[in-house]
């Protein structure tokens, strides 16, 4: 807690800079001008990774702000501060997004809170309260299973929601989200995808459910949320370069949720992220694996041809370098899936900006994200169609 006086002023302001709470993160370096805050980002556990900021302002009402980040230059994406936007909510309901800009090699947030306290965000948190409420909620719908499949790092639950039953002639289709915990975009569109599935009356759910058993994690990992972690775990690793060998002591997240996908079988597989730098949703394929074909090839094309009707927010101009076959990182989620369960495997990436070709006054938003995880039920159908 800082406490601050507005120099030259009649008045004197207490600003109390705080993020000891479910997935804050900042440093006060200097905080005795309003006009000139120094903050810095914590790195994560492994200080490998850094660039998720999660803090509140208290006592500045009225009082115009200049935060300036000054390890930003140092963060794990320095280019995601081209152009980009701090988030910013005084309800923590609704999330705004207010002036920044990168420069010297700081991220400078100016801003003039019309309320005694401010909260300021990377992206819009998804707290592992509303994690909680989520699966609730969830699990009081009749067609819906909630499982434990284990304990994470700090002894968490690691949540599954089944959706129908695994009977013989339906397919098993997984979703995943937020291996990396700073990309909270991910679970908002889990949320999105979950609303209209369990909606009896949308004719696509129902037919997806029909023909599908769907095994849902909306947060692959808690501990590195609930610590304010841009990428890693509490044992600091990277969940999204474990799948090959998953350790049960540092990714145990890893470790059970393939140990369920070995029990199920995978059919479709989706893992659900965010992106740093570029200003686009777009999917990355299974193009390295050494089971690639054009039978793969074709089950990809059929999924992205048909998000590409289902949302104007998704593209396939702009992604990922597409690797040699071959040469795919099988420690990545997607590629281990679509290597050994020989289905389509993707990895999903929403950005923290906007999206360029259909820009929005509040960038990417978690409204946003929520409509984007329904309208794959639409591709997700249209993969379900198509012959085995």
């Amino acid at each position: 807690e800082i406490s601050a006086c507005l120099v030259g002023s009649e008045m004197c302001i207490r600003d109390s800079i705080s993020s000891a709470f479910d997935s804050g993160n900042i440093v006060v370096v200097k905080a005795d001008d309003p006009t000139g805050i120094e903050l810095e980002i914590r790195p994560d556990v492994g200080e490998d990774h850094f660039q998720w900021f999660h803090y509140r302002v208290s006592g500045s009402k009225g009082i115009a702000l200049t935060m300036s980040i000054t390890n930003a230059r140092r963060a794990s994406y320095p280019e995601g501060w081209k152009d980009y936007q701090a988030c910013a909510s005084y309800d923590r309901g609704h999330w705004f997004r207010v002036p920044t800009r990168y420069e010297g090699g700081e991220l400078i947030i100016e801003h003039t809170p019309e309320h005694d306290a401010c909260w300021y965000a990377y992206f819009a948190p998804y707290s592992l309260d509303h994690h909680q409420d989520l699966i609730a909620e969830a699990q009081m719908v009749d067609d819906v299973t909630l499982q434990r499949l284990g304990a994470t790092v700090d002894g968490r639950d690691i949540d599954l929601l089944q959706v129908g039953d695994d009977g013989d002639d339906k397919r098993s289709c997984w979703i995943i989200a937020r291996q990396h915990p700073g990309e909270s975009m991910a679970e908002w569109f889990v949320e999105g995808l979950l609303d209209r599935l369990l909606d009896d009356e949308d004719p696509v759910s129902r037919e997806v459910r029909e023909r599908a058993c769907l095994y849902i994690v909306p947060n692959v990992n808690p501990d590195g949320s609930f610590r304010g972690h841009l990428r890693n775990n509490a044992a600091g690793k990277n969940l999204n370069r474990q799948w090959e060998e998953p350790n049960v002591e540092q990714s145990p997240e890893v470790f059970h949720v393939r140990a369920a996908m070995e029990r199920s079988g995978v059919d479709l597989f989706l893992d659900v992220h965010g992106d740093e730098a570029l200003p686009y949703n777009f999917i990355s394929g299974g193009e390295g694996i050494k089971s690639w074909d054009n039978a793969k090839a074709e089950r990809e094309q059929r999924f992205s041809d048909a998000l590409l009707v289902a949302s104007p927010d998704f593209q396939t101009k702009f992604g990922y370098p597409v690797p040699e076959h071959g040469e795919a990182n099988n420690t990545m989620a997607s590629n281990w899936v679509g290597q050994r369960f020989g289905c389509l495997a993707v990895t999903l990436e929403m950005p923290f900006k906007d999206t360029a070709d259909t820009p929005h006054p509040l960038g990417w938003s978690p409204e946003r994200a929520r409509k984007f995880g329904a309208a794959h039920l639409d591709a997700i159908l249209v993969a379900l169609r198509a012959p085995r």
